[in-house]
């Protein structure tokens, strides 16, 4: 079996990790029903592992179209000012308790920071990119005119321009080809 490559490895792609304890769907009998798990948020997902050397995810869900916010209701002890929430209409809701209150509020920031992104109607795109976009732009533009003056776009920039080629200038009320 070949190994999933993991998104964790994938720095470029992470905008927040760290621990943080997960409620568990069903609270067991035996155990405590908040388990600390290894949370990465990446741009497209939230993904939790066993801890932070774990290779497959004990499970991810894309965030978009998620809302997070504080939920100090979550809890009864002192670790209730920690706990945020992540809801999605007619999905399963998840429940996390961070390590303190400034952490619980910068996963909420983040995680709203890339909701907004992700709803956002422009695509962002590097300066590079555009250029690519442009140059592509400016060879359809000269293909699509390459009938009416292929010699032109041929000619060698050092040699003077020959007299009685088809390049010419239309004068107003002259029309092309009335020679």
């Amino acid at each position: 079996l070949e190994e999933i490559p993991r998104p964790i490895q994938d720095s470029g792609n992470i905008l927040k990790q760290g621990y943080l304890e997960k409620r568990s769907r069903e609270p067991s009998f035996f155990g405590s029903e908040w388990h600390k798990r290894w949370c990465v948020l990446t741009q497209r997902n939230f993904l939790y592992y066993a801890n932070e050397k774990s290779k497959q995810p004990k499970g991810s869900f894309p965030i978009e179209r998620y809302q997070a916010h504080l939920d100090p209701q979550l809890r009864k002890d002192s670790r209730k000012k920690c706990c945020f929430q992540l809801l999605c209409p007619g999905k399963r809701s998840y429940e996390f308790t961070a390590p303190s209150p400034a952490e619980a509020q910068d996963w909420v920031e983040q995680i709203r920071f890339l909701l907004r992104d992700l709803s956002s109607l422009t695509i962002p795109c590097d300066e590079d990119e555009e250029d690519e976009e442009e140059e592509e732009l400016s060879k359809d533009r000269d293909s699509s005119d390459s009938m009416n003056n292929s010699q032109n776009s041929t000619l060698n920039p050092e040699e003077p321009e020959l007299e009685g080629e088809d390049i010419y200038e239309v004068m107003p009320g002259e029309l092309p080809n009335s020679q």
